[in-house]
């Protein structure tokens, strides 16, 4: 029989808070619908895993989207909250892949890097073709003004996380220990 994953209490109250933070994140606005709505799913693939992570940063975008009217339409949207998904696995992933092969500093900076890339340029990428294929090519180059808004946009909300995570990321680890053991 396959190995069932193991979801308990702590894990759900924890993902609907992050998902709570990341609605309040989705008023901090920094551009349109361009906000800190991604933080709390970057800092969830660091400490809970990636695929609460995804989940955190596709709800974090669709809120944040939400709060704004869904400026570019409601199917650009769900493609942008595809591919916060995908940045939050790609950015849990290389995180996980890196532990324990390099020093946390290194870890955070290469697992940072690989956030940043698909957060900006890659999801902007996503958000072009599907413009495109939706309204044209000359739509589709409309949004890349916004290529320096993500990418800085997403080294904040990384940075903070980042940060975050180093502020507690050892007390989470014995708390989680502890309760583990408890399990």
């Amino acid at each position: 029989m396959a190995a069932v994953s193991k979801v308990n209490t702590r894990t759900l109250v924890l993902t609907a808070l992050f998902i709570a933070l990341s609605l309040v994140g989705s008023y901090i606005k920094i551009f349109g619908s361009i906000a800190f709505d991604s933080l709390p799913g970057f800092l969830a693939a660091l400490l809970i895993g990636p695929i609460h992570g995804a989940a955190i940063g596709f709800l974090g975008h669709i809120l944040s989207a939400l709060t704004s009217g869904f400026p570019l339409s409601l199917p650009l949207h769900l493609v942008v909250a595809v591919t916060m998904a995908i940045t939050m696995l790609g950015f849990g992933y290389t995180f996980k892949a890196l532990k324990n092969k390099v020093s946390d500093t290194i870890n955070l900076a290469l697992t940072s890097v690989i956030g940043t890339i698909l957060n900006g340029p890659v999801s902007l990428t996503f958000s072009m073709v599907t413009l495109a294929l939706m309204a044209g090519k000359e739509a589709a180059f409309g949004l890349l003004p916004l290529l320096p808004i993500l990418t800085l946009a997403s080294i904040a909300n990384i940075v903070i996380a980042d940060l975050l995570y180093v502020s507690i990321g050892k007390v989470w680890k014995v708390q989680t220990i502890k309760n583990n053991k408890r399990d």
